[in-house]
């Protein structure tokens, strides 16, 4: 017998015997029309979230709306293959991932148009395979975030862009 002190709870376990999980670490499997329209929205458009690459827990909170009824997301734009391997992350890794989607900037802009939104955050995956690593088009898809949307609050959450001031600076010329 194995006992486990957990959050103030003693569990007793018998060897061999699977122990459940507490139910604060319990989350339901995501449902729901905002859910729902928010996933196919995704797919259409071919768009990562970094809710999903990263395998959050509470996807199906923050795409549902929870009890406030407001859906949300964290756009992850060029693509779903970052070429660090954090140990603390989920999304793949790649040294050499795929090239840009030219197209993202602007589907990225119309599904957040299409959401009526009034605040977005945009991340990214790393990209250190790329000349700017990829702060050109980070600068693109808000401008044409900003073009579909001019009232929208746009955060962005870029990568460290490895200390390259240049990079840091062309983000946050792009109108955000």
């Amino acid at each position: 017998e194995m006992c486990i002190r957990d959050r103030g709870i003693q569990l007793r376990r018998v060897k061999g015997e699977r122990l459940r999980l507490p139910p604060w670490l319990k989350t339901d499997i995501p449902v729901g029309s905002n859910y729902a329209r928010l996933r196919d929205s995704l797919r259409d458009k071919r768009l990562s979230t970094v809710c999903e690459e990263a395998k959050c827990p509470n996807v199906g909170e923050c795409w549902g709306g929870g009890e406030s009824r407001t859906a949300t997301a964290t756009i992850m734009i060029m693509g779903d293959q970052c070429t660090r391997g954090c140990r603390f992350c989920s999304v793949k890794t790649n040294k050499a991932p795929p090239a840009l989607d030219p197209h993202e900037p602007l589907n990225t802009a119309r599904a957040i148009a299409d959401w009526r939104l009034h605040y977005i955050v945009i991340t990214s995956v790393d990209r250190d395979d790329l000349a700017d690593q990829g702060a050109g088009h980070f600068a693109q898809t808000v401008r044409e975030i900003k073009r579909l949307s001019p009232l929208l609050y746009v955060e962005c959450l870029t990568p460290d862009f490895r200390g390259d001031d240049r990079c840091v600076e062309t983000v946050a010329g792009s109108g955000l």
